[in-house]
C-alpha cells in the first residue's frame, strides 16, 4: 500500500480559503487575441459588453493586468458552505492499477450542484444583484452550470431563465427538476420562444440543440428584457478567473505535504474547470518555477482542441456575439445525437486556446465508451459516481499511470474531479446495457463546418 502518512483526503481549514482570484492573463508571455466587434472588425471595448453583461463583469472580462482580484467578503462567505474542497489520494485506484505513480483528484462534487461551476454561478449573481438587476438568462447543456446559478439566483433572490440544450433536457429530467426546485424557467432549447430558436427550427426541426444555439437565444432574451443581463458558465475570460480557486486551494493543499504534480489532467469542453485547475500550476509554468505537464481532455465526438481550427469564430449559432480567436469546431456544429455527456461546446476558451497553441499543453480526446469505461473503475475503486465530463479526466489519469507503470516511474498525477454523476443515471445505464456508442465526425462532416469560419 501506498505511504499512509499521506491522508486519503487533504483537508483545508475555513480560514485557508483563497481570498484572492488569479488571473494567468497576467503572466502570459503573449495575451490572447482580442475579441472583435462582429460588425466593424475591430477589437471589442470594455463598454461594448454592457448590454450583454453586468458592468464589473465586463471590466474583469477585460482585464489583463491585474493579477489577483479580492474575493468580495459575501462571495467569501458563500464559498465557506461548501469550500475549502478536498483533495482526496487515489490509493484504491493506485492498487487496482498496480502504478508507482501517486494519483490525486481535485474534488468539485460537494454541493447540491453536484460540480464545480458554482465557484463562477454565484460571483456573477453577486455582481448582479449589487448592480441592482431585476433578473438573469443563461444556457446550460449537461445541467450542472443551469443548477448551480440557479443556486446562486435563489440566494440572491434573482429571477433566472435557463435554456437548456434539448438533447440534455430531454435525458436529464431530474437535472431540469432541481433547476426549477430553485426556482429557475428552464426552456429546451432550440425554442420557439425566441427569433434565434424559431429560425434554427424552421432549417432543422429535429435538432437536439447545441450550446451555441442556447447561447443565442438566451442573449436575446437578455437584451429584449429591461434589467437583465446574460451571464455564461464557461469559456469566458471572467469565469475562468472565479474558477482559479480550484487550483490555488489544490496547491496548498498538496503544499502542506511537500508534493507537487507532474501531470496536471483536466476535462475540457469550454475551458472553465480545466482553466481553474490549472491556473497557479500554469502560473509555475509560465515564470519558469517549474515545469508540469499539463493536459487536456476532451470528447471525440466533440473534439475542438485536437480537430478544430485555432481562428476567429462566433460563440452562439445565430451569430450575435463578438468574435473570439479559439480553437472551435464552427459555431453551427453540433454534436451526433448520442453525445452522452457535457463537454458538448463547439470552442474552448481564448485563454486556454493560445496556451495550448503556444505549446503550454496538450490535449487528448477519447470516445465516450472507454470514457465511461474509466469512470466504471474509478467508482469501484474509490466510491465516487463521477460525472461523464470528469471522467473524460479520469481516463486521461489512468493512462497517464498505466504509462508509469510500464516505465517505473512514481510520478505525481493531480486531476480535476469536477463533479459528480447522480443525475446523468441514463447515460450509465446506456453504458451498462450495451447500447452506447461512440459519434466521431469524420474529417468531411468537420469540413462543412470549419471553411465557413472567418
Amino acid at each position: 500500500m501506498a505511504n499512509n502518512k499521506i491522508p486519503n483526503r487533504i483537508l483545508l481549514a475555513e480560514d485557508q480559503l483563497p481570498r484572492y482570484w488569479y488571473n494567468l492573463r497576467a503572466d502570459m508571455p503573449e495575451q490572447p487575441d482580442p475579441m472583435l466587434n462582429p460588425g466593424t472588425g475591430q477589437p471589442l471595448q470594455t463598454q461594448e459588453l454592457y448590454p450583454v453583461f453586468c458592468e464589473e463583469l465586463c471590466r474583469q472580462e477585460m482585464d489583463s493586468q491585474t493579477r489577483y482580484v479580492e474575493i468580495p467578503e459575501e462571495i467569501v462567505e458563500y464559498y465557506k458552505t461548501y469550500r475549502p474542497s478536498p483533495v482526496h489520494r487515489a490509493y484504491r485506484l493506485e492498487e487496482l492499477l498496480d502504478t508507482p505513480a501517486q494519483i490525486y483528484y481535485k474534488f468539485e462534487g460537494n454541493n447540491t450542484s453536484g460540480s464545480h461551476k458554482l465557484n463562477s454561478a454565484i460571483a456573477q449573481a453577486y455582481y448582479a444583484k449589487k448592480e441592482g438587476l431585476r433578473g438573469l438568462t443563461t444556457e446550460t447543456g449537461a445541467g450542472q452550470w443551469g443548477t448551480a446559478l440557479a443556486m446562486a439566483c435563489a440566494y440572491f433572490q434573482l429571477p433566472l431563465t435557463v435554456y437548456m440544450v434539448k438533447g440534455s433536457f430531454t435525458q436529464k429530467p431530474y437535472r431540469r427538476s432541481i433547476i426549477q426546485t430553485f426556482g429557475a424557467k428552464v426552456v429546451a432549447s432550440p425554442s420557439d420562444t425566441t427569433n434565434a430558436g424559431r429560425a434554427i427550427l424552421e432549417k432543422n426541426p429535429d435538432t437536439t440543440g447545441s450550446l451555441g444555439c442556447a447561447i443565442s437565444e438566451a442573449i436575446e432574451k437578455a437584451v429584449t428584457t429591461e434589467g437583465y443581463r446574460y451571464v455564461l458558465g464557461s469559456v469566458l475570460n471572467q469565469v475562468l478567473l472565479h474558477q482559479s480557486v480550484i487550483g490555488l486551494e489544490a496547491k496548498a493543499a498538496l503544499e502542506q505535504y511537500d508534493i507537487y504534480p507532474d501531470i496536471i489532467v483536466g476535462c475540457a469542453g469550454g475551458g472553465s474547470n480545466l482553466g481553474g485547475l490549472i491556473a497557479p500550476f500554469m502560473q509555475d509554468k509560465l515564470t519558469g518555477k517549474a515545469n508540469p505537464r499539463i493536459v487536456a481532455v476532451e470528447p471525440a465526438s466533440c473534439p475542438s482542441l485536437t480537430r478544430g481550427k485555432y481562428t476567429y469564430d462566433f460563440c452562439d449559432l445565430a451569430n450575435v456575439t463578438p468574435l473570439a480567436k479559439m480553437y472551435t469546431l464552427g459555431s453551427a456544429f453540433i454534436p451526433g445525437a448520442n453525445h452522452a455527456g457535457g463537454l458538448r461546446y463547439h470552442g474552448m476558451s481564448p485563454i486556454l486556446s493560445k496556451l495550448y497553441h503556444d505549446g503550454y499543453m496538450e490535449a487528448v480526446s477519447y470516445e465516450q465508451t472507454n470514457v465511461f469505461k474509466a469512470a466504471e473503475l474509478f467508482s469501484r475503486a474509490e466510491g465516487i459516481l463521477p460525472a461523464p465530463e470528469s471522467s473524460h479526466a479520469i481516463r486521461g489519469a489512468i493512462d497517464e499511470a498505466v504509462k508509469c507503470k510500464e516505465s517505473g516511474e512514481a510520478k505525481v498525477i493531480l486531476f480535476g474531479l469536477t463533479g459528480t454523476g447522480y443525475f446523468d443515471m441514463s447515460a450509465y445505464e446506456q453504458y451498462l446495457s450495451g447500447t452506447m456508442s461512440d459519434t466521431i465526425p469524420s474529417d468531411e462532416e468537420l469540413a462543412a463546418f470549419v471553411p465557413k469560419l472567418g
